[in-house]
């Protein structure tokens, strides 16, 4: 992860034209943002209780296609002390679900010189299928260390044991293929599953919160040494949440809750200055938080290369 390791060679495919992982230095901690690809979906899924109109300004105003927009599926690899930790695990693959463009966590690890057996944690955000499919692809357990710790709040595992889709807005066939995914999943990975209640220190500076809302266990992930902050905020934040941090994504199973959540993240992220990096926010992900008004702006960092 750091580029001047000799063990994380930088070295890509030739048909990777574009990168697909970013690595920042955080103290004495390196953390590798990494892309498993983009989920084309419809615009209605960035603000489901917001005026027609009102969205599609929001999307002509940032050159947007008016309805289909690409969610970004962003991972990040972790390493502190021995400790080396995967912060979610992207998409995996769904053939029912047609998303070719997404589920490429896997290779691209690979690509950036990362053995997987050298991953000693995972942390999960929460347990939707793009945070933990990768996990489920046909090998990948067989690679990973017998004893890999995997650190998911308690109240997402029970919430998985019978799911609501009460409140979401999501396209036909995620409920159905969500569900299958996370009982998969505990199925194959329960014994190695340390759950958590509201805070749990994964390595030295590395420490994953429950903030729920978007779902009722999901976590957000700050990693801080000498001085220096990043936090790893999973599903809270998506590109439209600065702006209009109230509109309710189509994934948010408590829509009302997940908006005081990112209201509440992003008001401490504007205050700390820290490094911001999110699941769906577009590759590389690194910026900061800006107050702007009543609302938030997002400030991409440079980037370092």
């Amino acid at each position: 992860m750091n580029l001047h390791n000799k063990s994380y060679p930088a070295t890509s495919k030739p048909e990777e034209l574009v990168p697909s992982r970013y690595a920042v230095r955080i103290g004495e901690i390196d953390v590798l943002v990494v892309s498993d690809g983009v989920l084309p979906l419809p615009t209605t899924m960035l603000a489901h209780n917001a005026a027609p109109a009102d969205r599609a300004n929001w999307l002509n105003d940032m050159f947007l296609p008016p309805d289909a927009f690409d969610w970004a599926l962003n991972a990040v690899m972790v390493r502190s002390g021995d400790k080396t930790i995967l912060i979610d695990a992207g998409l995996g693959s769904d053939p029912d679900l047609h998303l070719p463009r997404a589920g490429q966590l896997i290779k691209r690890l690979e690509a950036a010189g990362i053995d997987l057996e050298s991953v000693t944690d995972l942390v999960l955000t929460h347990m939707h299928m793009d945070h933990v499919g990768g996990l489920l692809v046909d090998g990948v357990k067989e690679r990973l260390r017998k004893d890999l710790r995997i650190h998911v709040a308690a109240a997402e595992v029970k919430f998985w044991e019978a799911p609501d889709f009460s409140r979401v807005a999501m396209p036909p066939g995620f409920p159905d293929a969500l569900r299958a995914t996370a009982k998969r999943f505990v199925k194959e990975y329960g014994s190695q599953i340390r759950p958590f209640d509201e805070q749990h220190e994964v390595a030295p500076g590395v420490v994953v919160r429950r903030t729920g809302g978007h779902t009722p266990g999901h976590s957000v992930v700050r990693v801080a040494s000498g001085g220096d902050a990043l936090t790893f905020a999973g599903d809270a934040v998506f590109a439209v949440g600065f702006e209009q941090p109230e509109w309710h994504n189509g994934f948010e199973h408590d829509p009302e809750e997940a908006a005081r959540v990112r209201i509440r993240l992003l008001r401490e992220l504007a205050k700390t200055g820290e490094l911001l990096v999110a699941t769906h926010m577009p590759f590389p992900s690194v910026g900061h938080v800006a107050v702007a008004g009543d609302a938030f702006r997002w400030v991409p960092v440079f980037w370092d290369y």
